[in-house]
């Protein structure tokens, strides 16, 4: 068992890897993944997210499931509750919140988007967003099937040059990508399709990992 865990993130890694023994060799950089975005997070920080097409996907999917409730409720704290109580229509929104954590997909932001794409390079939309967004501390999520999408692995680029942790989630070869990640989860597959299934597996692991560590029961 890993000290710093909680019991609860201890189970979600023992059941993931009982399920998924072929993903074991992933095990420690899995482990660093969650310590280190649920540390930023605890420190005020925020993920940026970017991918293509059903990476793309996989960043808005991640992104909703960090903003709210995943496996827990996340009631907000007493004494937002109590502010607002204190408007007489506060009552539902007490009620109907959640504590979310500031999860930021660049992939759906179509304005900005198709306007740089547009106006100076469409290779560097990520990286744009990145320069706008990302303060030292944060972290990026880059995800890329082959590791080689070029205007993820500029924003890999732009965000080490602003003091941001990289992580990287990718096919086999990791592509361009694994010598631009502080981090690299490669899982161990070559086709797009299984690459995706794979992908989906890990960050649903990462997820509710980092709602156990954040969150109470």
């Amino acid at each position: 068992m890993d000290p710093h865990f909680k019991p609860e993130t201890e189970q979600h890694l023992a059941a993931f890897f009982t399920r998924h023994p072929e993903l074991s060799p992933m095990r420690d950089q899995i482990v660093l993944a969650i310590r280190t975005i649920a540390e930023a997070f605890a420190n005020g920080h925020k993920l940026l997210l970017c991918g293509n097409g059903g990476s793309c996907a996989d960043c808005d999917h991640i992104a909703g499931e960090l903003l709210k409730g995943f496996l827990k409720k996340r009631p907000i704290s007493s004494g937002l509750r109590a502010k607002l109580l204190d408007d007489k229509e506060g009552a539902p929104l007490a009620e109907a919140l959640q504590q979310g954590l500031p999860a930021i997909s660049l992939c759906t932001h179509s304005a900005a988007i198709s306007a740089f794409a547009n106006d100076v390079e469409a290779k560097y939309v990520y990286a744009q967003q990145v320069l706008a967004y990302g303060r030292e501390g944060d972290i990026l999520l880059a995800i890329s099937t082959s590791g080689n999408a070029k205007n993820v692995n500029a924003a890999a680029i732009t965000a080490k040059a602003m003091g941001l942790f990289v992580i990287g989630l990718t096919g086999k070869t990791g592509g361009s990508l694994a010598d631009k990640a502080d981090l690299l989860l490669s899982v161990p597959e070559t086709e797009t399709n299984r690459i995706q299934e794979y992908h989906l597996m890990v960050y649903h692991l990462l997820c509710a990992s980092i709602e156990s560590e954040l969150f109470d029961s």
